[in-house]
């Protein structure tokens, strides 16, 4: 009879012991879970100015978007079966980063003139590793500004690099530099014809310092050629009249730039008050010792 009792006993206990195990593993499979960080990379180039790849970092945690700072980032150049390292960076706080290139000779590109390049991450503690690769083919943008009919117009040609090519087809942005956001001109999108060309009219009302205005033609994101951006400077704008009262000397002003008759009055009542007091303390000790 004892042994009849027992066996349901072990079982119950076997049981138990199981369903904790598997508990217990599961909060720790679930501790020791890491996220995959997710990256995206932009290739920008500016015409006679600087060749960067802006990089930003992220992953879901708890259903959420997050940043991923302080993770570094290798950058590597492929092409055929070889593979050159560019660079390393840190993501900031932000998730973001970004390696600037000497020259686009820094890259090699493959039989088809199409260049390679991947960021990835090794993993840490907390994240799984993760890899981006990015596409791309060179391209140029030669533009000028040009004066038809007493109107302004800046006019831009999108080429291909390699072969010389007009690219058609292809949405140009053309803005104001601004010092928050650029200012869009022209149709919201002026595509390039045959030639790849596109012709965008100037406001003649647009203010700028000095009357000068930096005008920006962007290819923005292609997915064949990235971000390629020429810079163009412009002598058209309406001269900024300066009110600032900063080398001024007012009550809004920094302490170098105090208005005189708060430096000079204050000071004399000051002074005044300190030479009654000596006086009338000088009076007390002639009375006293008289």
């Amino acid at each position: 009879m004892k042994k009849k009792l027992n066996f349901p006993l072990g079982m119950l206990l076997l049981t138990i012991a199981f369903i904790i195990g598997g508990n217990i593993d599961e909060s720790y499979a679930q501790k020791t879970k890491k996220e995959r960080v997710r990256l995206t990379v932009d290739y920008v180039k500016i015409m006679n100015g600087e060749i960067y790849f802006d990089i930003k970092a992220g992953a879901r945690v708890d259903n959420q978007n997050v940043e991923v700072s302080n993770i570094e980032l290798l950058l590597t150049n492929e092409f055929g079966d070889e593979e050159r390292e560019l660079g390393k960076v840190v993501t900031n706080m932000m998730g973001k980063a970004r390696l600037k290139l000497d020259g686009l000779s820094a890259l090699q590109p493959d039989s088809t003139n199409t260049y390679t390049v991947v960021v990835s991450f090794k993993g840490n503690d907390q994240f799984r590793k993760g890899s981006k690769t990015v596409t791309f083919k060179d391209a140029q943008i030669e533009a000028k500004l040009i004066e038809k009919d007493s109107v302004n117009y800046i006019t831009a040609v999108l080429r291909d690099t390699e072969s010389g090519e007009p690219i058609a087809d292809q949405a140009l942005n053309v803005q104001v530099q601004r010092l928050f956001r650029p200012l869009k001109l022209g149709k919201a999108f002026n595509n390039t014809d045959d030639e790849g060309a596109i012709e965008v009219a100037i406001d003649d009302d647009l203010p700028g310092v000095d009357g000068n205005l930096t005008l920006e033609v962007v290819l923005k994101e292609s997915d064949d050629y990235g971000t390629v951006k020429a810079l163009v400077e412009a002598p058209i704008g309406v001269p900024i009249v300066d009110e600032s009262t900063f080398d001024q000397r007012t009550m809004w002003s920094p302490r170098k730039k105090t208005p005189l008759f708060l430096l000079i009055f204050p000071n004399l009542i000051t002074f005044g008050m300190w030479g009654f007091i000596i006086y009338f303390i000088v009076n007390l000790f002639k009375i006293y010792k008289s």
